[in-house]
């Protein structure tokens, strides 16, 4: 336990206040047991380091913070931290990386069962099922998911000006105001590039030329790593779900044939689909269907998308389109808090209501014509008009 905490202030004390994210004030951690998932390298562990220096700093010797993939599992169990720490005084323990230790959703909920007054905040991956329904979590666990930065927040670390989170409704309705508004303290197209390119996941601030390098190391441990570990994929079928990411990244965007896939990948078609399922599960894809209901990892989507921009410059950096890094920007900002769903006529049906078609700045409303509720989402546009809304606005959305 003394090594545990040796190991936790030493981290602690790295930590930089500089800028803290939005999600810092919308996870409900007065909760008994909260869960925040999220996909490796979006800032969790950075997040919870944050708000036991901002709001626990006079309560130190009742707060522990361990990464569960530590050496000090090999021979103790979780069960065994949790009680020790409870009986030396603890009510905040912050445990990370909990996927790494196996029935850890069990040890959970009986610590949840058994000390009602500690205070347990977790993290897992997005693979991971946290509300385990074995260890019946669901009504127990209070779970938050994190993402990448959003244009937003890149902004905020960029200029030091704190930008105010905006609705969908605002944007729809009020974009020429926001935009003016916006445009008396920046130029966005002087960062939206940079943001594209290598805004999306916090550790650019650490060095922005390694930055490609530890973004393949991330797409890496989450193919020849997380995936097996979670989903039970043998190591050796590895190179096929490289390949097949391979081929997603390198479309426009891409509209998945089963049979051809079958064809060139050699593997069968549940197989085929299980696999985009679980690209979308780590956060590597964005899955578009035709419904909302029922969706599962049998059902083909019909589009299928990076889950963000920077992905493209590691995966398909020779082959990208500026019409599919446009809507692959709208598919990742807009449905982290809205539902999307492949629409025909349009390129998104956001929430069931609003149709949206994605473009530069000459699109035109042919597409979407006689449509109600239909808006153009256009590129290198700094103010709209009536239902034309620049596309960068969009990153505002968290």
């Amino acid at each position: 336990m003394v090594d545990l905490y040796s190991r936790f202030l030493r981290k602690l004390s790295n930590v930089s206040l500089d800028f803290t994210r939005s999600a810092m004030d919308e996870i409900p951690w007065r909760a008994q047991l909260v869960g925040i998932k999220g996909a490796r390298g979006v800032g969790k562990t950075t997040l919870l380091l944050q708000y036991i220096k901002l709001h626990l700093s006079n309560q130190m010797a009742q707060t522990l913070y361990v990464s569960l993939d530590s050496f000090w599992f090999s021979s103790h169990s979780l069960s065994e931290l949790i009680e020790d720490f409870y009986k030396q005084g603890g009510k905040f323990l912050f445990l990370d990386e909990v996927h790494k230790y196996p029935n850890w959703a069990q040890e959970l909920k009986n610590a949840y069962d058994d000390y009602p007054d500690l205070k347990v905040v977790f993290t897992g991956s997005s693979a991971l099922e946290i509300l385990n329904a074995r260890a019946d979590l669901s009504r127990r666990a209070v779970v938050y998911e994190m993402q990448g930065f959003s244009f937003r927040e890149f902004l905020g670390i960029e200029t030091k000006i704190n930008f105010s989170i905006l609705s969908l409704n605002e944007i729809l309705e009020k974009h020429v105001e926001i935009t003016q508004e916006i445009g008396q303290k920046i130029k966005p197209f002087q960062y939206f590039s940079k943001y594209l390119e290598f805004g999306y996941y916090p550790f650019y601030r650490e060095d922005k030329e390694l930055y490609e390098i530890k973004l393949t190391e991330v797409v890496n441990m989450i193919l020849e790593i997380e995936l097996p570990l979670l989903r039970g994929i043998e190591s050796g079928y590895v190179f096929k779900l490289k390949e097949l990411l391979s081929v997603i990244s390198a479309s426009v965007p891409f509209t998945p044939n089963i049979s051809k896939l079958r064809e060139k990948l050699t593997i069968n078609r549940s197989t085929i689909l299980s696999y985009l399922h679980y690209f979308q599960e780590v956060r590597l894809t964005n899955n578009l269907f035709k419904e909302a209901n029922g969706i599962s990892k049998l059902q083909k989507p019909q589009k299928i998308y990076l889950e963000n921009t920077n992905l493209m410059q590691i995966l398909s950096a020779n082959n990208v389109n500026i019409g599919n890094v446009r809507e692959t920007f709208f598919a990742n900002q807009v449905g982290f808090r809205h539902n999307l769903l492949y629409t025909e006529k349009g390129d998104f049906l956001v929430d069931e209501k609003y149709t949206f078609e994605i473009g530069g700045k000459g699109k035109t409303k042919h597409q979407i014509e006689g449509i109600e509720n239909a808006f153009i989402a256009a590129d290198e546009i700094e103010f709209g008009f009536n239902q034309k809304i620049p596309l960068w606005l969009f990153g505002f959305l968290y």
